[in-house]
């Protein structure tokens, strides 16, 4: 059973009063799964003790959360104080609902999964006219939606579930057959039904589509250009991250895609009313990503249980103390750490040389260069594979500049997110300094950056292949 949150105080075993005195003897539990609010309360009942259990701590946190914005003194020297962040947590402490944030760790959640009697009886009951659009509050269907709803209802017939009391909301066009705001269950049997789930922009990332495709719908989103973020968005703006957001659902759009998702401008009537006729002609059996089944989110949470240990002292990684082979040729030079990955640009870590204990295991390490101005984030995903913050230690030596064949005059140790980065033109070397700015968000115009990607085993990003 869950504490409630006023009941915490006595379950972390804090004495009466506001934290002054520090816990005495072991937590009662080896874990506490909290979010941001309760973030607070455990600071202003534990006081200095709060510092001494954080590794304990795993806080779920929606939109993610990223290390220059965690790192307490960065944060406020460098501009990315918020009223979130600023923990100093190890970055994999946060745990998001999508797999957005590769510095965080992906939890995500349970949506219900279809038996194939059931996939079948949805298919067959499709009514391939009916859409049913997302946007419960009517507030969403304000401003600038008549253009794009009217091409829909040229093809479909439209359905809302738009909250009221008494009298059907104004901003709801009267073409809408409103249900109302639907009990769950109800809502489920409208999606069975229809045939497409379109998305107005807002909310962003909610579970709602994921449900609507596994019961066999396909999704239309609007494409944001530019996308959003904190610098253009007052949605995002104070919260601890500067990712961009491309689409409504952005991993709707990058991890499942077409057929299921559609992501369209909105703005443009032609490319709108193309994707309509399209859906239209399109069959699609109910998806559910592996990953947001039962089984797949219990694999994903076990392996971090097991695995993730924020409370041990990671040794320094001293290339120079490793077990490896000479290089050929009998010269009593060691070999390389790093070696080039057939048909890739990336490095692997060579398989000739003992690699310290680690997870993800260095089997999954894929080391690559970004360009200037592309976060690892980025640069990991154009290859097809996934930033994994947990490598970082391993690849911020002069070892992998060299193996790089990265040009140096001059390599300095500094504090600063964006390392181990280089500048090509001024031949200037950077290494990390402070663990906790290790960040594969990090971008800067003027650096390239190291990044320590990873393989993912298919429907479970979370995980690499050889992670279990």
């Amino acid at each position: 059973m869950p504490a409630r949150r006023q009941e915490n105080p006595g379950f972390l075993g804090v004495p009466p009063g506001r934290g002054s005195c520090p816990l005495t003897g072991p937590l009662p539990f080896d874990l506490i799964y909290t979010d941001y609010h309760g973030m607070q309360q455990m600071k202003q009942h534990m006081g200095l003790s709060l510092k001494k259990h954080k590794c304990h701590i795993r806080v779920i946190d929606t939109f993610g959360t990223e290390p220059a914005y965690n790192h307490e003194e960065y944060a406020t020297l460098h501009g990315y104080r918020t009223n979130w962040g600023y923990w100093n947590l190890n970055a994999r402490q946060y745990m998001t609902m999508f797999p957005h944030t590769p510095d965080n760790s992906f939890m995500g959640f349970v949506s219900e999964e279809l038996n194939e009697t059931e996939k079948k009886s949805i298919q067959q009951n499709k009514v391939n006219n009916m859409a049913v659009v997302y946007g419960k509050e009517a507030s969403m269907w304000k401003q600038g939606k008549d253009g794009f709803l009217q091409i829909l209802h040229n093809y479909m017939e439209v359905h809302g579930t738009v909250y009221y009391e008494t009298q059907r909301p104004p901003e709801v066009p009267a073409f809408v057959k409103n249900h109302g705001l639907l009990p769950q269950h109800e809502l489920q049997q409208l999606l069975r039904k229809a045939k497409l789930f379109i998305g107005f922009g807002f909310p962003y990332e909610g579970p709602a589509p994921l449900e609507a495709i596994a019961n066999g719908c396909i999704f239309l989103q609007p494409k944001f250009t530019p996308p959003h973020s904190s610098l253009n968005h007052e949605f995002f703006r104070g919260k601890p991250t500067s990712r961009e957001v491309s689409s409504q659902h952005p991993y709707a759009e990058q991890y499942i895609g077409r057929p299921h998702v559609m992501t369209v401008d909105y703005n443009n009537s032609l490319e709108f009313d193309s994707a309509i006729r399209e859906i239209m002609r399109t069959q699609v059996e109910p998806y559910l990503p592996y990953e947001y089944t039962c089984e797949g989110m219990l694999e994903r949470v076990h392996a971090y249980i097991q695995h993730q240990d924020f409370c041990s002292l990671e040794p320094p990684f001293v290339p120079t103390n490793l077990s490896r082979p000479e290089s050929a040729g009998g010269s009593r030079v060691p070999g390389p750490l790093f070696v080039p990955l057939p048909n890739s640009t990336a490095l692997s870590w060579a398989s000739n040389v003992t690699a310290p204990a680690a997870w993800p295991p260095l089997s999954s390490l894929r080391l690559l260069v970004s360009q200037e101005g592309q976060s690892c984030v980025e640069t990991c995903r154009s290859e097809g594979f996934i930033c994994e913050p947990a490598h970082f230690r391993f690849i911020n030596n002069k070892e992998a500049l060299r193996r790089l064949e990265v040009q140096c005059d001059v390599v300095d140790s500094e504090v600063n997110h964006i390392l181990p980065a280089f500048s090509v033109l001024r031949r200037e070397c950077g290494l990390q300094r402070e663990p906790l700015l290790f960040s594969c968000a990090g971008y800067s115009p003027k650096y390239r950056r190291l990044c320590p990607c990873r393989d993912f085993r298919r429907g479970q990003v979370a995980l690499c292949r050889d992670c279990l």
